[in-house]
């Protein structure tokens, strides 16, 4: 009797895994001019969507009117202000260029007195102050200079790209419509996929990246959006020019973790050495209030939307950042998370048991 071998069976196999490779690669070369707008989308839409429930809930359940809304929000609250700070310091490239050279010149009076009675860091902060106040800012300047100067230099290769940057704004704003009308479904597809894929571990993974992402978007756009608006504020109080600019300029640093410092630091020195000295002290103090502000609000916000470790979500954040651009502020802590829960899923039971005398130190 003859045995039937198993290499037709394998030659089958091997040629529908490649046949379903080869249908991939050619939907996702397909859908490339569209993946960028997909992901923005799908970060917004998974950020908002508590927010356009609750919507939905105050007008009569309509979901077609909570899109709607939901969409001239994104318009006005996101995607305008973020397109009109790109194209503003594109613009003005060249007025932040004299601004910042004419920083190695600007005289800083000697420490006031009560910036030296402060409890703790009143000395370092006065020994600071007079070191700046006897060199200027010279030192501060050329350090900087080549990092700004790499950074202007991206600005302005950023000029001719605003029209393909205004149409990816709108293709995200209309794939946000789409799925928020259809959201339930697409989650249901995705969870469904990834049940298939690996079970309920699967489907708490997915779970887990929308809660990344939500808290992600909590904490690092919400706080971005405060502390900008309230360095902007600051700026039109003391009356430094290009306020608008400035805090355009102050929102993008703080999406990418630099901080108000870097556009209300240079204010300050500027006051000072246009003999504004009251107003660079108050321009000062709301500085370290913002910085402070930031230490307590993004921790807090990011907590209250993601369950994971801190370090986790501002590691994600920056590696991200680094990795894939401004939306790898939300890729990257999706991909830890999801990595971060695999990980603990996979250990399961085998994590060794904590001994009697770390119970006690801890």
């Amino acid at each position: 009797m003859r045995v039937q071998t198993s290499k037709p069976e394998l030659t089958r196999t091997l040629l529908a895994v490649l046949s379903v490779a080869l249908l991939l690669f050619m939907s996702l070369w397909v859908m490339r001019p569209f993946l960028g707008p997909l992901i923005w989308a799908t970060m917004v839409v998974v950020s908002t969507w508590p927010m356009m429930r609750a919507i939905q809930a105050r007008l009569w359940g309509r979901r077609g009117l909570a899109t709607s809304v939901m969409v001239l929000v994104l318009l006005l609250l996101l995607f305008v202000p973020l397109s009109v700070a790109l194209s503003t310091v594109v613009t003005h490239a060249d007025s932040l260029v004299t601004l910042f050279n004419s920083l190695s010149d600007a005289k800083v009076p000697e420490p006031p007195q009560w910036l030296l009675s402060l409890p703790l860091v009143g000395e370092s902060l006065g020994a600071l102050w007079h070191r700046v106040a006897v060199d200027g800012f010279g030192p501060i300047v050329s350090m900087i200079k080549p990092y700004f100067g790499s950074s202007l230099k991206w600005v302005a290769s950023q000029a001719g790209n605003l029209g393909l940057i205004g149409m990816q704004f709108m293709m995200t704003v209309a794939i946000a419509a789409i799925l928020y009308l259809y959201g339930e479904n697409a989650a249901r597809g995705v969870r469904g996929f990834a049940l298939r894929l690996a079970g309920t571990q699967g489907d708490q993974v997915i779970t887990l990246a929308g809660q990344a992402i939500r808290g992600v978007a909590l904490g690092l756009v919400v706080t971005a959006i405060v502390q900008s608006a309230l360095g902007g504020l600051g700026l039109l109080l003391v009356g430094v020019p290009f306020a608008g600019l400035l805090t355009a300029v102050m929102f993008m640093a703080c999406l990418a973790q630099i901080g108000v410092v870097l556009v209300l630091g240079p204010a300050v020195a500027w006051l000072y050495w246009s003999g504004e000295p009251t107003w660079g002290t108050v321009l000062l103090v709301i500085t370290v209030l913002i910085t402070l502000l930031d230490n307590v609000l993004r921790p807090w916000l990011i907590k209250k939307g993601a369950d994971l470790p801190l370090l986790l979500i501002f590691a994600g954040v920056i590696g991200g950042l680094l990795a894939f651009g401004l939306v790898g502020l939300f890729i990257g802590p999706v991909v830890l998370a999801v990595t971060y829960t695999l990980t603990l899923a996979w250990i399961g039971d085998r994590m060794p048991e904590e001994s009697e005398a770390e119970a006690k130190q801890s």
